[in-house]
């Protein structure tokens, strides 16, 4: 028998009005009359044509969308390549091509390694072993995560780190006995494991691409080799400063509603006692993700492996796991596609505003807004935009696009490249606003703990704190350490 009355959802007013201001933007800037050209300190132009400015206002409508979550994220990510292609942006073979960047697949590649962890049970019986040795202290269960997701990213791409953590948050979070309800802790528990592992993968060479990426483009500008160890003795005390300050951070933002989980240590033991000895399944997993890991981590050493491409090497992982039947076609099927489709968008609006010229453009009018300020704030104003830019589009091209103009600046200031170099390395690590900045930011938004709201809003005072240690770093910590700041007087 049917209800007498059924209660109509309420019209979401706010979800019209940010939908409705992201096509707005989008019309404004594409429809506007053509910008002034961007000029460096050298007199060089930099146009904005009609497709550059096109990929701004795509750019600011995927922006609005992705923060006010007015569709689901990845439905966001289509509307980047519909509208490159609708308004002649980008063709479709290039807009669409992006979707499938190698990028993209390294992240699918890398949630399929958390699905097998779990599936298999290594996920479990790594929370319950980590319980048993943080103990019952939700803020010791806080650390405990950050200081093991910190660690991993040093011999581990950040994006495997998360996909690997993200299950065994899962684990420890389901004793928390909220079921999956959002909590306080929740959202502290899967925001901290995004932004540490973005702390983390700074410190190595290993943690992400971004470091090897900019290396190379530092070789070529200023003709200096940085080595594997020059780089992590001034990215260690920085990561790892980074790291300390955001679990006193989510301490305060995010305190748990409980101060200890009682029973928990004892709880852990019991279900891993249960569990039993190591399956076939577990310990399969674990000798092919530990091979990948290896393979991937000797590419810095082994030049003759440094020539293949790292999502080559983690894709075989996936397809190991089918041969080895350890996942099956239903597996395949509870791949969050909402995650990867993010990526794909995300790829897409970078490329489209590196290839049009529009990052260059806006780059060269950020800073040369500095170009007679003070050193010290003009190594910030690098830095902020570098850290805004990588939010946006990927941190290998905000570094790409920032570090030519700003070296180009810099001895005029009296600045050395090094810091220039440094600081730009340790923001581009750490996009803390919006879910496309980094790979683990999506991950984490999977755990259904946190809207894209709250995290662009804790993103806020997260962000400061960067700049607040980067500015510490550049006026106390790298000087002590022995690195040239500012470059000798008539040198």
């Amino acid at each position: 028998m049917e209800t007498a009355h059924t209660v109509e959802p309420a019209f979401d007013w706010k979800r019209l009005v940010f939908m409705l201001l992201g096509v707005a933007l989008f019309g404004i800037v594409y429809f506007s009359p053509a910008w002034p050209d961007a000029i460096d300190p050298m007199g060089e132009h930099f146009p904005l044509n009609m497709e550059a400015k096109g990929a701004i206002a795509v750019f600011l409508l995927a922006g609005t969308w992705w923060v006010f979550e007015v569709v689901p994220i990845g439905i966001t990510s289509l509307m980047i390549g519909i509208l490159q292609v609708m308004f002649l942006i980008r063709p479709a073979k290039v807009a669409f091509k992006d979707f499938m960047d190698p990028s993209v697949l390294f992240i699918f590649a890398s949630i399929m390694i958390g699905l097998v962890f779990t599936k298999t049970g290594l996920t479990k019986r790594l929370a319950y072993k980590m319980l048993d040795v943080v103990g019952e202290r939700t803020s010791m269960i806080y650390l405990g995560v950050f200081v093991v997701t910190a660690a991993l990213t040093h011999i581990m791409a950040h994006t495997a780190v998360a996909a690997t953590i993200y299950p065994l948050l899962l684990a420890i979070y389901a004793l928390y006995g909220e079921g999956n309800k959002p909590t306080k802790f929740g959202k502290g528990l899967f925001i901290g494991m995004a932004y540490v592992a973005g702390a983390g993968s700074i410190v190595t060479l290993l943690g992400a691409a971004r470091g090897a990426v900019a290396l190379g483009f530092y070789k070529e500008i200023v003709n200096v080799d940085v080595g594997f160890f020059e780089l992590s003795y001034y990215m260690f005390p920085i990561g790892w400063a980074m790291v300390f300050l955001l679990w006193g951070f989510f301490m305060v933002v995010c305190k748990p509603e409980k101060d200890r989980i009682p029973g928990l240590r004892e709880k852990a033991r019991e279900l891993n006692a249960k569990m039993g000895g190591l399956t076939r399944d577990e310990i399969l997993a674990a000798v092919i993700v530990g091979g990948v890991i290896i393979i991937m981590s000797a590419r810095a050493f082994v030049p003759a492996l440094k020539a293949v491409d790292k999502t080559a090497i983690i894709l075989c992982s996936s397809v190991l796991f089918f041969v080895c039947k350890i996942l099956d076609l239903k597996d395949l099927e509870d791949i969050p596609w909402n995650i990867i489709l993010l990526f794909a968008g995300a790829m897409s609006i970078g490329f489209c505003l590196w290839e049009t010229g529009a990052a260059k453009w806006m780059a060269v009018n950020w800073l040369v807004m500095f170009q007679d300020a003070n050193w010290f704030i003009f190594v910030m104003s690098i830095a902020f935009f570098v850290m805004m830019m990588t939010n946006f589009i990927m941190n290998v091209a905000a570094i790409a696009i920032s570090l030519p103009v700003a070296l180009v600046i810099a001895p005029y200031l009296g600045v050395a490249p090094e810091v220039i170099l440094y600081a730009s390395l340790v923001v581009a690590g750490m996009p803390f606003l919006l879910l496309v900045g980094a790979a683990p930011n999506a991950i984490a938004y999977d755990s259904g703990q946190f809207t894209t709201g709250e995290f662009f809003g804790w993103g806020i005072p997260a962000s400061v704190l960067l700049m607040a240690v980067v500015g510490l770093a550049v006026l106390v910590i790298w000087p002590i350490m022995g690195m040239p700041i500012t470059l000798p007087a008539g040198g």
